[in-house]
């Protein structure tokens, strides 16, 4: 039975997630005290070098923030995964600013990610195109003060970091996020805020379905069974994210909260009211193809939205297929499927700390009185 709770194969250990984005926002009270950036890992499978990594072109002009495995010989390189061969950026670029409706899927503390989601975004505003962007890391409840900023200050970027209160927001700090949000407002896109506010989450985990917008619950067939497999891999990263502390009894509850996101976020991105299309920026398990965002809108609305996911290396893969592997939804010693993404864009990493064990030194320990949240 292959690990699924190994550190990542390289040097140091890293907590294991779902990753959704290495990070499950804060769902319940106890959830809040976990840092939105567990660090997103898997077991690596050892396996022959792609010889097609040597000749890729790798992106050019980037800086990398991010400190580990720079050199990596996937760094900076773009993998078409339906066409199983590498691309240069300028058709990666093609691709996004062709397509109606896109997902970035991210990292959220890796701040290189951030960088080329502003790239990209910059290269649609660039091609005369005006699409929304949609953001995970807002909640709903905070679009007035996102319209209200950004009808008095249309540019300013801090001040909308204060009109939204991201420094009390959870998610990691400002300074990676500024250039996706900077770029947006420099370029006058519309910006939508997509996130479930905390208080909804909690309400969702005590109610089910019953505390969601039942036109949202209806659009996405949410109240239809979930197939096994999926359900009990979406249970699995609930359990991996939150680093075995939640009680079994509310893995279901997660799980269920997971997928309302998806749905909202859905909802957002394909919002009738964007008349360029839409952007979303969201965790890398947002926007995967086989069953995040772009999955709900292919199945319940019939429309095709374009998947990139932003990959971390890890230091002993060198083939993209092996990547797979992070996101597979099986503990079976089988090969693991493809990337869940149309395109995957590869970046150092940004840590190799072990989220997980930092949490448990605090003391934070299993708590059973969490059964009914």
């Amino acid at each position: 039975m292959r690990s699924r709770r190994d550190a990542s194969g390289h040097a140091g250990s890293r907590a294991p997630a779902t990753c959704y984005g290495r990070a499950v926002r804060p769902l319940i009270a106890f959830i809040s005290c976990l840092p939105c950036f567990i660090a997103c890992a898997r077991a690596p499978v050892a396996k022959e070098a792609s010889s097609a990594a040597t000749s890729a072109t790798t992106t050019a002009d980037v800086a990398w923030t991010s400190a580990l495995d720079r050199a990596h010989i996937l760094v900076g390189r773009i993998w078409d995964v339906a066409a199983r061969r590498f691309v240069d950026e300028r058709t990666l670029t093609s691709a996004v600013v062709a397509a109606p409706l896109v997902v970035l899927g991210e990292q959220h503390d890796n701040a290189d990610h951030h960088v080329l989601e502003a790239r990209l975004i910059g290269a649609m505003s660039a091609a005369g195109r005006r699409p929304a962007l949609v953001a995970e890391m807002l909640d709903e409840t905070v679009q007035p003060k996102i319209d209200e900023v950004v009808a008095a200050h249309p540019k300013d970027a801090e001040a909308f970091a204060r009109a939204v209160d991201w420094e009390h927001s959870g998610w990691p700090a400002w300074s990676l996020y500024r250039p996706v949000f900077a770029r947006a407002l420099g370029a006058g896109l519309p910006i939508v805020a997509a996130g479930l506010e905390r208080e909804r989450t909690m309400t969702i985990a005590h109610d089910g379905l019953a505390a969601v917008d039942p036109a949202v619950v209806r659009t996405f067939d949410l109240a239809a069974p979930v197939p096994a497999d999926v359900e009990s891999a979406l249970e699995s990263e609930m359990r991996e994210a939150h680093c075995g502390l939640l009680p079994e009894s509310m893995l279901a509850a997660m799980a269920l909260i997971q997928r309302v996101r998806d749905a909202v976020m859905a909802t957002h991105l394909t919002d009738a009211t964007h008349s360029d299309g839409a952007v979303l920026v969201a965790g890398d398990g947002h926007a995967r193809s086989d069953r995040g965002v772009p999955a709900l809108v292919a199945r319940s609305l019939h429309r095709r939205v374009l998947a990139v996911g932003l990959v971390e290396v890890r230091h002993d893969w060198t083939a993209p297929e092996q990547y797979g592997e992070i996101f597979s939804t099986s503990a079976a010693a089988q090969p693991s499927g493809p990337l869940p993404f149309d395109y995957a864009w590869f970046t150092p990493r940004a840590s190799d700390a072990d989220r997980c064990a930092e949490l448990r030194s605090r003391g934070h320990q299993k708590n059973p009185k969490l059964a009914a949240p």
